[in-house]
């Protein structure tokens, strides 16, 4: 479904440190930004995707000399390493850069010489605090507790002669821009951090140091070398020729970074894809350093939440690292790439457990993906000799899953695209995998409801091929939307459906006009290995069991529990006679002890084996919870997700079916339905209802 004018985009992830290999939580960033990539090719933009290592550190020297090399050599295993995991992962990065290569170097020194003829740029004696792992200084208003806000550890005093940068003279030029261009800080709580920060003023900072001299020299003074955050951020201009005479890099740079006096429409778009931690260096320094530098700002600066193990943040000291090889080497990179980004929104914070992370693989990826491809794959081969054809009609039947199906990409688009991003605040892509999963759900009941195992033993051979090809069909319309997300399953799937050998998925979903039904004359589908054999060995048994020996309750019967009336169902004749209700009178106080709030319902998804239950996550102002709620029968879960509703806020938790409710949504039924509460009126999520 290609775009009515296409664009130039140009999205970078921040360079990482290179004394450890990557984590989780990095790969988080780098697969959110390798969707993206992946989701504007597919949509026919011409993309760059930038990352690379962050080296100029006193930790990498320490690092190197620990190991006996120099720290160039030490850099470049690094090198090798990091591009290791990142191709485990299937990153489609276009280009990697490394913060020692020459070509930053004279970037970097160029920028720094416009910033100081600018007159941005002086020299004096420094003291303050600095944290060597963050490689950042610290105000006294920034320490807690006389730690490091990040690394919980005690910064040194730091006492030298330095350059700085007069970030001061910014304050006003930054806030201006934000407040003009809200879209530049994403999401909305970053965005109001950072306009915090501005408002309470800015202080010039270092951008020198003088005591090591592993990193780029100053083009104006050789004792010093350029302070490591100044350094790194210059990468995104480097990376696609800033700094260089070579009139091919020239050219690139001009492509791929916005211009002076250049028509807005005919910009590249730039995002920065980062950490929520550093996003004052990203959101503040950087465009400050541009600003000076009569340099264009990029359109975007998104911070994305943390992934934590357990509730806690993953640290070496606690031992709770998990690397990205530890589930890819076992599980394969797909099942990763899915957990991750279906776990939340990308701006939020997301959390990751074995527990959770088998039981999302079989259910939704053994269960559900896995087993309507190998049903379908399956039906095809039994009853129609592996092929299908284009029917000469459409029944009625098939119009409302035609519709279903049908309006999936604008709908996914709309949750993942950077032309969206600026009304939406936030990247969606668990609400676009919801989506994705309910349309297969959707094809899993068509399966259901027509049957064609009852035709083709009816000998309705005509049929089968109708009911079979459409649900082809579908597959053929859902497996390019899944390709950025799971782009190894999407591309086994796009293959053993026969697609392949008719055009490539990017062909399919680009070349379109339209997203149509009957797109192709026929296929021969093959027979190919599980995708997703499910997850048996013991220790996952031994998680899965524990979860299910938890009692199992339904919403409806906590209600039943907490209103003292779990015995009077039982007695229908009994209620039915009496003359009014009979109930317990309670005074203001006890029901003050209940706190009813507004909440704005996140995601909504079904539980596996419980036909009853959606678990919800809900907001209710600066705190998110998860709800789990016995609804199931009454509304499907895409037309929640954006409803406000009431919730009881004070509930102690419960598990559900090994899954923990942290609240109760209100809602009335009568024998017919079950209707949620909802505000009258237009109100701010987190308001309390009294």
């Amino acid at each position: 479904m290609p775009r009515k004018s296409r664009k130039t985009f140009y999205i970078t992830t921040a360079i990482d440190y290179v004394n450890s290999i990557p984590h989780i939580g990095t790969a988080y960033e780098k697969i959110g930004a390798d969707v993206l990539a992946r989701w504007h090719r597919l949509c026919g933009d011409e993309v760059h995707f930038q990352m690379g290592n962050d080296e100029h550190s006193i930790n990498v020297q320490r690092a190197a000399e620990k190991a006996a090399l120099t720290p160039k050599q030490y850099c470049d295993q690094m090198r090798v390493k990091f591009e290791g995991v990142w191709k485990k992962l299937n990153i489609s990065y276009d280009g990697f850069i490394q913060t020692s290569e020459k070509h930053h170097e004279q970037g970097v020194q160029k920028l720094f010489q416009k910033i100081f003829e600018n007159g941005d740029i002086y020299k004096k004696p420094y003291e303050g605090w600095y944290c060597e792992s963050c490689e950042a200084f610290y105000t006294e208003k920034d320490i807690v507790d006389g730690m490091c806000p990040n690394h919980k550890t005690k910064p040194k005093w730091l006492k030298e002669e330095n350059y700085f940068f007069k970030l001061s003279n910014y304050t006003k030029p930054l806030l201006k821009h934000i407040e003009n261009h809200p879209e530049f800080v994403q999401p909305e709580m970053r965005r109001n951090e950072i306009l915090s920060l501005l408002r309470e003023g800015l202080e010039d900072i270092s951008v020198s140091r003088s005591t090591f001299d592993w990193g780029i020299q100053l083009p104006n003074d050789p004792k010093h070398v350029v302070y490591v955050w100044f350094d790194a951020l210059i990468n995104y201009i480097t990376a696609v020729g800033y700094g260089s005479e070579e009139t091919e890099k020239k050219r690139s740079f001009k492509k791929w970074w916005p211009q002076d006096g250049q028509v807005k429409s005919e910009q590249p778009y730039v995002m920065h894809v980062i950490g929520k931690d550093i996003t004052r260096f990203h959101c503040v320094i950087w465009p400050a350093m541009l600003m000076s530098a009569e340099i264009e700002l990029p359109q975007n600066v998104f911070g994305h939440g943390f992934v934590s193990f357990k509730g806690e943040k993953m640290s070496k000291s606690l031992g709770n690292v998990v690397t990205p090889l530890d589930v890819i080497d076992k599980y394969g990179a797909d099942p990763l790439r899915y957990y991750l980004l279906r776990e939340g929104s990308f701006g939020h914070d997301s959390d990751f457990t074995w527990e959770n992370f088998i039981n999302r693989y079989n259910g939704d990826l053994a269960n559900g993906l896995g087993n309507l491809v190998s049903r379908t794959i399956g039906m095809v081969i039994k009853f129609q000799n592996g092929k299908v054809s284009l029917p000469d009609s459409i029944r009625k039947d098939e119009q409302q899953f035609h519709q279903t199906i049908g309006n999936l990409p604008m709908r996914a688009q709309a949750q993942i695209d950077s032309d969206n991003l600026a009304n939406k605040g936030d990247i969606q892509f668990h609400i676009a995998l919801q989506m994705i999963w309910y349309a297969m759900s959707e094809t899993d009941k068509y399966i259901n409801d027509q049957k064609p195992w009852v035709l083709a033993k009816e000998g309705k051979t005509t049929e089968v091929n109708i009911v079979l090809y459409h649900v082809l069909d579908s597959l053929r319309m859902i497996t390019p939307l899944l390709f950025p997300f799971m782009p190894t399953t999407a591309e086994k799937i796009w293959s053993a459906l026969g697609f392949a050998e008719q055009e490539s998925i990017q062909q399919a979903f680009t070349n379109k006009p339209n997203y149509e039904w009957g797109q192709f004359q026929r296929t021969l589908v093959k027979n190919e290995a599980a995708l997703f054999p499910r997850i048996e060995d013991e220790t996952a048994a031994k998680s899965l069991s524990s979860a299910a020996v938890q009692t199992i309750i339904s919403t409806d019967q906590l209600d039943r529990a907490r209103d003292g009336q779990a015995d009077r169902r039982d007695n229908t004749k009994a209620n039915t006679e009496m003359k009014g209700p009979q109930m317990e009178l309670i005074d203001i106080t006890d029901f003050a002890k209940i706190d009813l709030r507004v909440a704005e319902i996140l995601t909504a998804e079904k539980i596996e084996g419980a036909d009853r239950l959606l678990k919800l996550r809900v907001s209710f102002g600066n705190e998110e919870r998860q709800i789990v709620a016995g609804i199931a029968q009454y509304y499907q879960p895409t037309d929640l997700i954006g409803k406000k509703i009431v919730i009881v806020a004070n509930l102690k938790p419960a598990k559900l079916r090994g899954i923990e409710s942290q609240g109760m949504l209100l809602a009335a039924s009568d024998d017919q339905t079950v209707s949620i509460l909802t505000p009258f009126k237009e109100v701010t999520v987190g308001s309390k209802v009294k």
